[in-house]
């Protein structure tokens, strides 16, 4: 077994959010840059929500993004089950140790008592607290309790005397809680289920994990837990607390809206890349010491140090997550992009899927043209519904109004001419006809470009001119031409 184990714990509960996928990238980094192993370990003890359409789709955004795993429910391994709802009878067994050593006790208080005790306690101006009421009872009270009907929980017994405990964090260096602030805190519910704190700690214990690595919402958390793994005689693995990630607002990260969310998934929908969206998930709250930003995994992996993680919050920019998906999509393979761009254009209805065969060259260089101006491949349909479908004016009127004139007339009989006149119709070529008619043609620059933008697109903006007559092709070049002066005749 590798000493240096790290792990992944999710909870089931709903789609995977970019936050617990940035906690898997550093826990995976670190693991490999240590040649350790990570682990995926599911926490699905809340019993309501968590379903197994959840845990599957955590697997394959994991999956997606290139995150892959050494052990856990996908994989298999000799500290299984990785399911805490199949690990019951593990806990009771520990459980039961902490009950026989006096450690932790049943608590029937109802919610009507608890909330009593808390109103008391701010009316005299401390911290809501449970107040021990139930630590030492008989067992003539716990028969009663129990003839009543109430199902008790079983709460950790704190030690007599207040204690600092100290955190010696990877990130945020030395961190200090007093139990003072703490209270006896539920170890199993009444539903015989496991709380968070005590699950974490027996699995982490018992899968050996040297290392763990969590989000800072953690932190308050962990103080109870070195408590528990103090009192069942196990070893403490290393904390680390990454900062939490904010949204641009800086207000922390969460589903932005109906259709904008922070769902791994989505981000997969709307056609980014895994490496483009894993690079920049990476620099969240970690920087490369050279402040490199574009990573491969190798990279990352080889520069990254858990040591070297921010303790201020991230800031979830999505315009430089656009830069780089973009940049990623134009550097990437044709042929993977072509693939990827298909299920957009097919749902669109710009292609049929019987055509691709026949179409596939011409696909590629459309394609190609096209992924120059985008930030994720949602986007392309838009740009290539000019190559697809016929001439469509965004305003006929203004159209017209812009193909009036001998000026304009002049610049589409000379640029037919000039491309005609051409033996090849290369982008460079085409764009040298622009540059000719500026120098010969008494007209503005402007009544070169724009209107034969317009005549060719239908649009006032889009892809470069070359690369539109690159595409299109002499002939059909000359058939929006005289379809543009047909307007005005």
């Amino acid at each position: 077994m590798n000493s240096v184990r790290l792990r992944f714990p999710p909870s089931p509960t709903g789609k995977i959010h970019i936050g617990n996928i940035r906690t898997a990238l550093f826990n995976w980094l670190w693991a490999r840059k240590q040649g350790g192993d990570l682990i995926l370990r599911i926490e699905d003890t809340d019993k309501q929500r968590s379903t197994k359409e959840f845990e599957e789709i955590i697997i394959k955004e994991l999956e997606w993004l290139g995150i892959d795993i050494d052990e856990g429910i996908s994989r298999g391994g000799e500290y299984g089950p990785y399911r805490q709802s199949e690990r019951l009878d593990i806990y009771k067994k520990y459980l039961n140790k902490l009950l026989e050593e006096d450690k932790a006790y049943h608590c029937y208080c109802t919610k009507e008592e608890l909330d009593e005790m808390r109103e008391e306690a701010l009316a005299r101006g401390e911290m809501p607290r449970y107040n021990g009421r139930c630590r030492n009872l008989t067992q003539e009270e716990k028969d009663n309790f129990e003839a009543e009907g109430r199902v008790p929980v079983v709460r950790f017994k704190l030690p007599e005397e207040d204690r600092e405990i100290i955190i010696n964090d990877e990130i945020r260096g030395e961190v200090k809680f007093n139990t003072s602030v703490l209270d006896d805190f539920i170890i199993f519910k009444s539903d015989g289920m496991p709380t968070y704190n005590f699950a974490v700690v027996i699995d982490d214990a018992l899968m050996k994990i040297s290392e763990v690595i969590r989000g800072e919402d953690h932190l308050s958390n962990t103080p109870k837990q070195i408590l528990l793994y103090e009192a069942l005689d196990f070893d403490l693995p290393r904390f680390a607390h990454l900062p939490l990630i904010l949204d641009e607002k800086r207000a922390k990260l969460k589903k932005r809206g109906k259709d904008d969310t922070v769902y791994i998934g989505e981000f997969r929908k709307k056609g980014y890349l895994p490496e483009a969206l894993l690079n920049f998930l990476a620099l969240l709250g970690w920087s490369a010491k050279n402040d490199e930003e574009i990573l491969s995994p190798e990279d990352l992996i080889a520069k990254f140090n858990i040591e070297d993680v921010n303790k201020s919050p991230a800031v979830f920019d999505l315009e430089k997550l656009n830069w780089m998906n973009g940049k990623y999509i134009r550097e990437a393979n044709l042929d993977r992009i072509v693939k990827l761009s298909l299920p957009y254009l097919i749902n669109t209805e710009l292609i049929n899927e019987d055509e691709i065969d026949e179409k596939y060259d011409y696909l590629k260089k459309v394609i190609d043209i096209a992924r120059k101006g985008i930030d994720n491949l949602s986007q392309i349909t838009n740009k290539l519904d000019l190559f697809f479908s016929e001439l469509k004016y965004e305003d006929i009127d203004e159209a017209k109004e812009e193909f009036i004139g001998e000026d304009v007339e002049l610049v589409f009989t000379t640029f037919v001419e000039k491309l005609k006149n051409l033996d090849t119709i290369e982008s460079e070529k085409a764009n040298m006809i622009f540059k000719e008619m500026k120098k010969e043609l008494p007209v503005s620059p402007r009544t070169i470009y724009h209107p034969v933008r317009l005549a060719l697109t239908g649009k006032s903006s889009g892809p470069e001119m070359n690369d539109i007559i690159y595409i299109l092709g002499v002939e059909e070049v000359e058939n929006r031409i005289n379809k543009a002066l047909d307007l005005v005749r």
